[in-house]
């Protein structure tokens, strides 16, 4: 029996690189400063949503939520094996936390439609709260299984996995439609298919065409710009290689739930921690002993 799934994946900042532009005034992400790569548990998502296609056989259709560069990571899945991708992209939804993020994705995998499971990374390596997958089980109706380690299998509408619970492992059945979020331990992600690369290499967002008509007709008239835009965009439609582009409205999206208006988190600042202590303090298995390590701590003004 074959199973659909969506693929929630995102493309996060490289938090091995934060710089001191890390952060705007209000509290926000300043993601075009820093470098981005795919989110690395969503890789493991991805490539359990491919492996679970490969044996029951069925579609796997990937959905990001960002900007247009977003789109990189929408091609990336397409390399992989994913049959659809969809860019939901829309300025309203800029500085969307983790509530405004999981009710705009919920909308989104409604409007898709028909599916037997969704897939999440466990968490994003950009905010590490492992929020935005459950919230979305929530705000789908839908029972959700988390830490997943391995597939079991999939029966009927039924669907047997390995979950870590820190210690040890849990066996659960889950009833399908289901939302799992995926472990970097899970699996190894699949490369890209040379094959595919070369055939979906040029597939495109319509708002990466716009700025590529933009710098290069940069004399042209608004109209005619739009109108090479149409031409190219309906050119990679006929020839398979158009990432599909949505926005809130396409969604029927809240606007109030969504963005700023839709997301009571704010971030106080971003900083890097530094340790420059060298070595390490030996400290005895005693009562005075521990009792010394907590006086010098509270001295440093690191604990207390």
């Amino acid at each position: 029996m074959p199973y659909d799934s969506i693929v929630c994946v995102k493309q996060v900042p490289d938090t091995a690189n934060i710089t001191a532009e890390a952060m705007k005034e209000d509290g926000t992400v300043n993601r075009g400063a820093l470098p981005t790569v795919f989110n690395p548990e969503d890789l493991h998502a991805l490539e359990a949503a491919l492996a679970l296609r490969d044996e029951y056989g069925g579609t796997v259709t990937v959905l990001s939520m960002g900007p247009p560069k977003a789109g990189d990571v929408l091609r990336d899945s397409l390399f992989r094996g994913a049959d659809r991708a969809i860019l939901l992209t829309d300025r309203r939804a800029a500085a969307s936390d983790t509530l405004a993020t999981s009710y705009i994705l919920a909308q989104a995998i409604k409007t898709i439609g028909r599916y037997d499971l969704v897939f999440c990374g466990r968490q994003a390596i950009d905010g590490d709260t492992a929020q935005v997958g459950p919230q979305c089980a929530e705000k789908l109706g839908i029972p959700q299984i988390t830490y997943l380690q391995e597939v079991i299998g999939v029966h009927d509408r039924s669907i047997r996995v390995r979950r870590n619970i820190g210690r040890g492992w849990e066996i659960v059945d889950g009833r399908l439609p289901l939302l799992i979020t995926v472990l970097d331990s899970a699996n190894r992600p699949r490369p890209q298919g040379a094959r595919r690369v070369m055939r979906m290499k040029r597939a495109k967002v319509p708002a990466e065409v716009a700025a590529e008509v933009k710098a290069a007709m940069p004399n042209a008239t608004d109209e005619q710009r739009a109108a090479e835009t149409d031409r190219r965009v309906a050119a990679l439609r006929q020839s398979g290689l158009l990432i599909e582009q949505w926005d809130l409205d396409r969604i029927g999206a809240d606007l109030q739930r969504c963005g700023l208006a839709g997301s009571p988190t704010k971030v106080h600042r971003i900083q890097a921690i530094v340790l420059t202590k060298e070595g390490y303090t030996e400290i005895a298995p005693t009562e005075a002993g521990v009792g010394q390590m907590i006086h010098e701590l509270v001295v440093d003004r690191t604990w207390g």
